[in-house]
């Protein structure tokens, strides 16, 4: 075992926030009274919408509860020079495009792609570039599937869309092509699984549109860090004048009633002052927004029902190792790294507290050039429930962090002999950590279910100018999913708006 001076499970410390001083901070100080939109939340999602209203010439408030911007996009120090990114690893082409027309080229230039991508499992082990291309190479030399099959299966699943057949899972999609491939079902399965939480249980579509974002081109990051990018993000929100203030969670989404345009959004009340707007965008957690923020007395009982029916998607559990300085990790041991231990592709198996899955990311120094302090760092992910970790009395909890450093350390050994004396410090993330830091309701990493999707969409039609970006239907979710989930909600804002403010 690493030495006890080593290890730390005091993982409230994650993402940990400053003391309150005596005399507390006023954060809403210059705050003015009335904005044309107030964005609640600063996730991928929430940033986005504000950048495009704010560049579109709206007056932009911008409400993070946290001390810092980018919600689960985040990252966070430690001494020593040790820097940990919490979601960093892993996003489609699509991103370079995105970011450059919502963002900035500054932003997009420094997406590039990971180019070595491992599995290792009882059934296969290989690597891949993770694109159409490779990914056709392997499935028809390593695993003899038919030329044709294999062609017919991506553009099935590129040719698929919102509007697509919801009834069909990603379980009947595997069977329709590849019938008792359990082994290539886990090869296609697991990357996208560990991308967004979706499980063979959920309708296709919410596979096959992420499946074939990311063998358009294969997988990409960010090379500077989630720090370096929410602090170029923060920049450009900046200069398209948007305000933003940290630490002021939203108590309440208030509403007005006029005989002229109904039930409509008319401000928000965050630490006891209410600010006025004409429009809401939401990137909270969608039955926080709607059960919450809002409340059921707001709406219409059908739809109530209908959120309260939205089933949350799961959660994860994270390790985050250092390496002291001066040690290193050769760059042949991947960039991601997909393991498993079970004999069998299994989506029980995945969520299992008995983990027999982990994905292993690595962080090389070229992952941030411009540090002065070479680091290299790694980060194991493993998908989890809220259940088995919510009700632990504190004695059991800090137990199963510790157990979870310590056997996921075991793990890794096996493909990294003597990375234990490498490691400078340890802890672990699970999904209580994320439900305190984030507000996601039982720490889901990955938003909501699929029906999700239909009830965000909805909400301005039961409000008017209230909406919702978040992560929602598996698709919406991920970094990719956040942005143009954003770009899509900021543009119906800003229309109707405009609408509003230029009459017939």
């Amino acid at each position: 075992m690493i030495a006890a001076t080593q290890i730390f499970f005091d993982t409230p410390k994650l993402f940990a926030r400053p003391k309150t001083p005596a005399m507390a901070k006023d954060f809403l100080k210059g705050a003015a009274d009335e904005y044309d939109v107030v964005v609640i939340g600063s996730g991928l999602a929430g940033m986005t919408s504000a950048n495009i209203l704010g560049r579109a010439g709206h007056r932009v408030l911008l409400l993070e509860q946290h001390y810092k911007l980018g919600g689960l996009a985040t990252w966070f120090l430690r001494p020593g020079g040790h820097t940990f990114d919490v979601s960093l690893h892993g996003f489609p082409h699509g991103m370079i495009k995105s970011c450059r027309r919502y963002w900035s080229r500054d932003i997009a230039d420094r997406i590039v792609q990971l180019k070595n991508i491992r599995f290792d499992n009882p059934q296969f082990s290989l690597t891949t570039t993770f694109n159409r291309e490779d990914f056709t190479k392997l499935l028809t030399t390593k695993f003899g599937i038919e030329h044709g099959t294999v062609n017919e299966f991506f553009d099935t699943a590129r040719g698929m869309n919102f509007y697509d057949d919801q009834a069909t899972t990603t379980r009947q999609l595997f069977d329709r092509f590849f019938p008792g491939r359990d082994d290539v079902v886990r090869l296609l399965m697991e990357p996208i699984t560990y991308a967004n939480g979706s499980t063979l249980e959920d309708p296709a579509i919410t596979y096959g549109i992420v499946f074939s974002n990311f063998m358009s081109k294969g997988v990409f990051i960010y090379e500077g860090g989630t720090d370096d990018l929410v602090a170029r993000m923060k920049k450009e929100l900046e200069s398209n004048g948007v305000d933003i203030r940290i630490n002021c969670p939203v108590d309440e989404i208030e509403v007005a009633d006029s005989p002229i345009q109904g039930t409509r959004v008319s401000g928000v009340k965050v630490r006891g002052r209410s600010i006025k707007c004409r429009a809401v965008v939401s990137n909270a957690n969608l039955r926080t927004t709607v059960l919450k923020m809002l409340g059921p007395e707001k709406l219409d009982k059908k739809f109530v029902e209908e959120t309260e029916a939205v089933r949350l998607n799961n959660s994860s559990t994270q390790v985050y190792m250092a390496l002291k300085p001066g040690e290193e990790i050769d760059e042949s041991s991947g960039d991601l790294f997909f393991t498993s231990t079970a004999k069998e592709f299994r989506t029980d198996l995945l969520l299992s507290r008995d983990i027999t899955s982990r994905t292993f990311s690595f962080y090389y120094p070229r992952t941030r050039p411009h540090k002065k302090k070479e680091r290299f760092a790694i980060v194991s992910s493993t998908n989890a429930n809220w259940s088995d970790w919510a009700n632990l009395s504190e004695e059991e909890y800090q137990a199963s962090k510790a157990d979870l450093v310590e056997t996921t350390i075991d793990a890794l050994e096996k493909y990294i002999p003597g990375v234990r004396d490498k490691i400078d410090r340890a802890e672990a993330a699970t999904p209580k950590t994320f439900n305190h830091y984030t507000q996601h309701e039982m720490g889901a990493s990955f938003g909501t279910k699929f029906e999700g999707l239909g009830v965000s969409r909805a909400l301005p039609q039961q409000i008017k100018g209230m909406y919702h970006a978040g992560s929602v239907g598996i698709i919406m979710s991920g970094w990719l999913g956040a942005i143009n989930y954003g770009v899509i909600v900021s543009n119906e804002v800003d229309q109707n708006l405009v609408a509003e403010s230029s009459p017939v």
